[in-house]
């Protein structure tokens, strides 16, 4: 463009343009980077078949005494691994155990029930994830005295409750909706970073300045020229006037002339 206001638009939306393609190339490439590299461990296969990254579960609990009476070969292996483990894997209460993930930095894996391991997941400061699916599914129960008349009552409660879909809609309320680390569940894994616009707003106030700028500059551009205008148009008038009353000076210097000659000629 050939006016500066021009050349002040031009230069900004390129320099916009260049900034939201390397941003998306950017988060492109980080994207397939956590895809290959953040999560090499997707399942409890992939925990038995290693022995960098330690794991371990509860020091009593169900978890414990799931893998210690497991006759699959994948757990049975990794219960062979944990009990004989130095020093030891296992932990005291599940607080411990998400202390040690946290100072591991990775390399100590904690095993303990999707329920709990989803609410904590959802709760700050945000830097833990549930890897792979669920290696057992099981339910829980309400305890009551043998032979308690309240066995049936509460049996068809739960039952009708969770024909209902209650019990899927408390958990999405208390382990979701109220969660600290957005919404949503599942896999970690299935969670993918988006590029949102609060990471790009710089770009779109420079992109804004930029044509307030150059709208401010095409402003005094105008006012500039129309004043440059104006005075050659006085200029040009003053020049205009002067020539007029130079020629009707002229004129009347011939017409006097004229009418002074006249009469002598006439005599001659």
């Amino acid at each position: 463009p050939g006016s500066l206001s021009g050349r002040i638009v031009g230069g900004v939306w390129w320099f916009f343009t260049l900034i939201i393609i390397s941003s998306y190339t950017a988060n492109l490439a980080a994207f397939l980077t956590v895809e290959r590299m953040v999560s090499p461990i997707e399942s409890a296969e992939d925990l038995a078949k290693q022995t960098e990254i330690a794991y371990g579960t509860l020091e009593a609990g169900s978890t414990k005494e799931f893998f210690r009476r497991s006759k699959i070969a994948v757990f049975e292996k990794m219960w062979t691994y944990m009990k004989s483990a130095e020093p030891s894997v296992f932990v005291r209460t599940t607080e411990e155990g998400m202390i040690r993930v946290r100072k591991s930095k990775g390399k100590y894996a904690y095993l303990l029930e999707s329920t709990m391991n989803e609410y904590i997941e959802q709760r700050k400061p945000c830097d833990t994830m549930k890897v792979g699916g669920n290696l057992d599914s099981k339910g829980y129960g309400i305890a009551t005295p043998k032979g308690s008349a309240l066995r049936n009552p509460v049996n068809l409660a739960v039952l009708k409750l969770n024909e209902q879909g209650l019990l899927d809609k408390l958990k999405n309320k208390w382990w979701y909706d109220k969660g600290e680390c957005g919404s949503g569940g599942g896999d970690s894994k299935d969670k993918t970073s988006a590029l949102s616009l609060s990471n790009v707003a710089g770009v779109f106030y420079i992109l804004i300045g930029g044509l307030g700028l150059a709208m401010l500059v095409a402003l005094i551009e105008f006012c500039y020229k129309s004043r440059s205008e104006s005075k050659r148009m006085k200029v040009k008038s003053a020049c205009y006037r002067k020539h007029a009353a130079d020629f009707i000076k002229f004129r009347e210097i011939f017409t006097s002339l004229g009418t002074e000659t006249y009469p002598e000629s006439k005599r001659k």
